[in-house]
C-alpha cells in the first residue's frame, strides 16, 4: 500500500535537520505577524535567550515580517497563489536563521539584488552611514517604507544577508531571504 501521507514524515525530518523552530506558510497579515513574532518571543523565552540576542532576533523577524506582507499586498487578493509566503525561524548551538521566501515580480529583481549586494558589501560604520543617507534622502513610499529594512537587518545581525531568486515564469519569481544572528554575541 502507497504512503499517502509520507510528505509529513519527509517534512517533519527536513525541518528537524534544519533546526527549524518555528515555520508559517500562508497568506500574511498584520494579525498573523503579531501571532508569529508572539509565538517566537514565547519559544525564546522557555529556553532563557539572553536578553540581547533576543532584542536582535525580535528586531530582525518584525522587518523580515513586514517586508513579506508589503510584498505581499502587490498581488492582490485576486491572485490567490502568489499572496502566500514562508517565514521560518530556526536554533542552533550558536546561531538563529530568520528566513522568508515570497513570490515578486522579476522587474523588481535588479534594483533589489542591487541594493542588497551594496548592503551586502559594507562594513558596520557603512551600514550606520548608508542607513543615515537613505533616511535623510528617501520619502516614504507609497507602502509606508522608506527601503530601510534591509538595511537595519544587516546592522541588527551584524551578518550578510543571503537571498536568491528562483524564476517561477517570465514575470515572477520566488524571493528567498535569510539572516543569521550570533548567539554568543
Amino acid at each position: 500500500m502507497e504512503q499517502k501521507l509520507n510528505y509529513i514524515f519527509e517534512l517533519h525530518k527536513t525541518l528537524s535537520t534544519e533546526n527549524v523552530i518555528l515555520v508559517y506558510e500562508g497568506e500574511f497579515s498584520q494579525e498573523i505577524t503579531k501571532s508569529v513574532l508572539s509565538m517566537a518571543e514565547k519559544n525564546m523565552e522557555t529556553t532563557n535567550e539572553d536578553l540581547n540576542i533576543k532584542k536582535k532576533v525580535f528586531n530582525v523577524m518584525v522587518e523580515c515580517l513586514q517586508n513579506i506582507c508589503k510584498h505581499s499586498e502587490e498581488f492582490g487578493s485576486d491572485n490567490d497563489d502568489f499572496n502566500t509566503a514562508i517565514f521560518m525561524i530556526g536554533k542552533e548551538v550558536d546561531t538563529y536563521k530568520i528566513t522568508s521566501g515570497n513570490v515578486i515580480y522579476n522587474n523588481k529583481i535588479e534594483g533589489l539584488k542591487a541594493k542588497l549586494q551594496k548592503i551586502n558589501s559594507l562594513d558596520k560604520e557603512g551600514l550606520k552611514e548608508y542607513y543615515k543617507s537613505t533616511l535623510s534622502s528617501t520619502e516614504l513610499s507609497e507602502k509606508g517604507g522608506a527601503g530601510l529594512g534591509f538595511i537595519d537587518m544587516a546592522r541588527k545581525s551584524g551578518q550578510k544577508l543571503d537571498f536568491e531568486f528562483t524564476k517561477i515564469d517570465e514575470q515572477i519569481s520566488f524571493f528567498a531571504l535569510q539572516s543569521t544572528i550570533a548567539r554568543n554575541a
